[in-house]
């Protein structure tokens, strides 16, 4: 009697519902992705020592360019139900009674880092990048017109959590950067992150 010989099959996978999930993916972050709008200055940031790592979070950023300027950035935080960047607007509306609708305040909460007089803000929200770019002229620091003191004023209290960052340009001042750093202690702000690029530098014992 002879053998029965079983029929040997090759496994095989079927790829098509993978490539159905891949495809709803992608469609899936392609519609839900925003894009990180750009920072008013490019800094060059001094090297550094330290590998501490800043905060994603719950920052108050102050970037200094090279030829002095400041501008300003507080993100919306943890909870971005909280509106963070409203708040703050709202106290500078109130403060300096300037009026803004509620589509410029809505634009204002998905921009970026800023620097220019006050009375500019509705002008700027209002403008295409192109020209968001050429009113960034720097923010008042001093004594007689400081509107950044107000700045991190109205964000701390939007925001208690917030840590502060000082972004500037290996070039900047160091006048300038004092200036700021005596703001931020006028407001009982004594921890604050430097920010430098993530070239370490080896310091040497003769140095």
């Amino acid at each position: 009697m002879s053998k029965i010989k079983m029929t040997v099959r090759t496994p095989r996978i079927d790829m098509t519902p993978m490539v159905d999930l891949f495809m709803l993916l992608l469609t899936f972050f392609m519609l839900t992705t925003t894009f990180r709008p750009s920072e008013a200055v490019q800094v060059d940031t001094p090297n550094s020592i330290s590998e501490k790592t800043a905060p994603d979070k719950n920052v108050i950023t102050i970037f200094i360019s090279k030829d002095n300027k400041v501008f300003f950035n507080v993100d919306e935080g943890t909870d971005t139900s909280q509106h963070i960047r409203r708040q703050v607007l709202k106290s500078i509306s109130e403060h300096f009674r300037i009026p803004f609708t509620e589509e410029q305040v809505a634009k204002f909460e998905k921009l970026a880092s800023f620097g220019m007089p006050v009375k500019n803000i509705p002008a700027w929200i209002d403008a295409e990048q192109k020209q968001r770019d050429e009113m960034q002229v720097g923010m008042p620091y001093d004594s007689v017109d400081n509107q950044l003191a107000l700045w991190v004023l109205f964000a701390r209290n939007a925001n208690p959590n917030a840590e502060a960052a000082i972004k500037g340009d290996a070039e900047a001042d160091y006048k300038v950067v004092k200036r700021v750093l005596d703001i931020l202690q006028d407001y009982k702000i004594n921890k604050f992150n430097l920010t430098t690029n993530l070239e370490k530098v080896e310091v040497k014992l003769e140095n």
